[in-house]
């Protein structure tokens, strides 16, 4: 027998028949309100065939937490039908199938719109998932393992067949741990992160191209790599995208650049006491320069090894913002510095100039194409800040799905409030 108030949450709950809510409980010592849901239908459809008018074999009770009631939390209590289907029985299948409830997936503990509150706490406000369970009075393990089972369907679905260009770069996660983020470069879809492994191996590029093709996506149409000079990420894209273009990352060309210009001046301020305290200065933007700084015009100007090894770098920074105007000869001015810094008598960049040689074929596909591993970094930032606003993670399972979840731009529910506030 229904009433005005079990009719109100059979609607507010999106309910039909044969589902509707029987009885509302609430418990204010619990802080609690529950909502007890029946199906009295007798024959149902087949989950697995969708046979229609299968008999009922039994009922098992199960529970789900809704989104809260006000200020207490929201229980969904039914006995949930399974069905003996005899349309299966006669192929051999006699396996009782459990009936889908419209309110929650399969083996879940949550209704769909809380963990579609789930999700958007944790992607819309990047809130930590310790305090999201927190918040919702759940604990963390359930969290996860709900938000984990959502980012692996929405992964499983994802489209990776336009992909044309991508980005292979490390991120150190603490503790010695480093995965490898690959995110896809087309100027479609910059900055979408595609596949996420441990390590930073030759193997990882491996595993992101078996990815891509359980994805609908194809190896051989990938033109370009962006990447640093890891030795494991040319051979991986060596073995495995025989057909893209390595691009060597310009900002990595530039850290190098920093490391050997620190080493000469570490070497030389024995001997000269004006470049004490001066190590930022000369590794800084100039546009970053403080008014001290600007004034030690003199010293970049002088004949110290470490003024000459700032101005290689410096020259080698123009050369790569060059690279996006047209009609420079960026190829020829990058061989002419290769040229200057093995001439220069400061071992570091000779060394330095010996590396870019042995890699210049990469070196010279990211001048062409003006490729840059910036979108990685954007990465590497978020995922950092991730990490640190969680205060780190237990498992990989949960960085990657944190991963996906931020940077995937996957299929995931929506916010739950999305039609109250349209």
């Amino acid at each position: 027998m229904s009433d005005p108030m079990t009719e109100l949450f059979t609607a507010a709950l999106g309910l039909a028949e044969p589902w509707h809510v029987k009885a509302v409980r609430f418990d204010q010592a619990a802080h609690e309100i529950h909502f007890d849901v029946t199906c009295e239908a007798s024959r149902l459809p087949c989950p697995r065939c969708k046979a229609p008018d299968q008999p009922i074999h039994d009922r098992l009770k199960r529970d789900w937490q809704h989104l809260h009631f006000f200020q207490y939390r929201a229980l969904i209590h039914a006995e949930l039908p399974r069905v003996r289907c005899g349309v299966c029985g006669e192929r051999g299948d006699t396996e009782v199938q459990q009936v889908p409830v419209p309110w929650a997936r399969e083996r879940s503990g949550f209704s769909l719109l809380f963990e579609a509150m789930v999700v958007t706490l944790a992607g819309m406000s990047r809130m930590p998932v310790r305090r999201i369970a927190k918040l919702l009075g759940v604990s963390d393990q359930r969290l996860w393992r709900s938000l984990g089972a959502l980012v692996d369907a929405a992964y499983a679905k994802a489209d990776m067949r336009g992909v044309d260009a991508v980005g292979i770069d490390e991120k150190h996660v603490g503790r010695g741990r480093v995965v490898t983020v690959v995110h896809d470069a087309s100027p479609a879809s910059r900055g979408r992160v595609l596949h996420v492994s441990e390590g930073c191996k030759a193997d990882n590029v491996g595993l992101f191209v078996e990815a891509l093709q359980a994805h609908g996506g194809n190896p051989g149409a990938i033109q370009r790599c962006s990447m640093d000079m890891a030795k494991g990420f040319i051979a991986g894209v060596k073995r495995h995208l025989p057909g893209a273009l390595p691009c060597f990352d310009p900002f990595h060309l530039v850290k190098l650049a920093n490391e050997a210009l620190d080493s000469v001046r570490r070497a030389e301020v024995v001997q000269e006491p004006a470049l004490k305290h001066t190590r930022y200065h000369w590794l800084k933007d100039a546009s970053d320069w403080s008014r001290a700084e600007i004034n030690l015009h003199w010293l970049r100007q002088s004949g110290l090894r470490t003024a000459r090894a700032w101005r290689l770098k410096e020259c080698l920074r123009d050369i790569l913002a060059w690279r996006r105007v047209p009609h420079v000869p960026v190829l020829l001015l990058m061989d002419g510095w290769i040229q200057w810094a093995r001439r220069c008598r400061l071992p570091a960049f000779k060394r330095l100039a010996m590396t870019f040689k042995t890699h210049i074929e990469g070196i010279r596909n990211m001048l062409t194409h003006a490729n840059s591993n910036a979108t990685a970094e954007s990465i590497n930032a978020d995922v950092q800040s991730a990490i640190a606003r969680a205060r780190g993670f237990r498992t990989f399972r949960n960085l990657r799905t944190i991963v996906y979840l931020l940077k995937g731009r996957l299929d995931l529910p929506g916010s739950p409030f999305a039609h109250a506030m349209a």
